[in-house]
């Protein structure tokens, strides 16, 4: 990814046009009529027929996307590494990550979604029916992710009556596949908001993916629990594979606002429910202090930047 895109930017100027528009999508380029002789990034568009000029602070910007996009697929591809070290007390480890996700939603979720609700109050006929309904959109997501926790759990349960112990249970295969498959969707919608977010501080950035990044630890924990060595040999590469395609497609189709905010009020429901119910754990395995910690350090910070 890092070396495509070092390519990119070095050599736009011998990019082949058409290269050039399927990989340079409109968020990331501004026309201009400026004269090729100018020492600018500037490339020649197909379709317009203009010199298209790189503004360095996207350029930077789509640098700090890509190194949290990196960032994401790591944690996917090696968080069971470091639950599975005997050394790093788990209990503490996910309360910390706890605290920092409530501290998240509440800081930031919900500000965001009222933000999302006046860019739906704001839009089209198509969307202005939604008034006030933008919490609604995100009680559905919560109630969607709910009730497949709770058929998994199910799955687990029946596993468990017919033949097996409890710690070697997991979900039927097509349960497998369903659950999995949503949070391909919610991976997916969350790469495709890095781009399309309000806020694109560096800060701004760099504490979303601090606390999406612990978020996604402590999810691929309880996929690991419910779905063992399935999830391993099979779900963490697609969910991986989501977060990138999620946010090529991000840098590639710029969908309405009100339409983003829908998609956003969809995604908070989700990630307000699997906080509550993964990052809350239960009270024999939970630090109060790791939690306090976690909650306190990430909102000081918030209220710092």
């Amino acid at each position: 990814m890092s070396v495509f895109i070092s390519a990119y930017i070095k050599n736009s100027k011998k990019i082949a046009p058409l290269f050039l528009n399927a990989c340079c999508p409109p968020a990331l380029q501004k026309a201009t009529t400026q004269s090729p002789n100018k020492r600018n990034t500037s490339v020649l568009s197909a379709s317009q027929g203009k010199f298209v000029e790189f503004d360095k602070g996207i350029t930077k910007m789509l640098w700090l996307q890509a190194s949290i996009v990196i960032i994401f697929v790591i944690i996917h591809l090696f968080a069971g590494l470091l639950l599975d070290q005997p050394a790093i007390p788990r209990s503490k480890w996910l309360s910390f990550a706890g605290g920092v996700a409530v501290s998240y939603v509440f800081m930031h979720i919900f500000p965001e979604l009222a933000a999302a609700q006046t860019t739906i109050n704001e839009s089209e006929p198509i969307f202005a029916w939604m008034e006030h309904h933008a919490y609604l959109v995100s009680l559905v997501g919560l109630i969607i992710f709910y009730g497949l926790e709770r058929l998994v759990k199910s799955s687990r349960r029946d596993a468990t009556r017919a033949f097996q112990t409890p710690s070697e249970t997991q979900a039927s295969r097509g349960v497998f596949w369903l659950h999995i498959g949503s949070f391909i969707i919610y991976n997916a919608l969350i790469g495709y908001l890095l781009v399309h977010r309000e806020e694109q501080e560096a800060w701004a950035m760099s504490f979303f993916a601090v606390a999406m990044g612990l978020h996604f630890v402590v999810n691929d924990f309880a996929l690991r629990q419910h779905h063992k060595n399935t999830y391993h040999d099979v779900g963490r590469w697609l969910l991986t594979a989501a977060i990138v395609f999620g946010w090529v497609m991000g840098l590639m189709v710029k969908l309405p606002e009100p339409l983003i905010a829908v998609i956003f009020a969809f995604v908070a429901g989700g990630v307000v429910l699997n906080v509550l119910k993964e990052e809350l754990p239960e009270e024999n395995k939970s630090s109060f202090i790791a939690f306090g910690c976690g909650a306190s350090s990430y909102a000081v910070l918030m209220l710092l930047f």
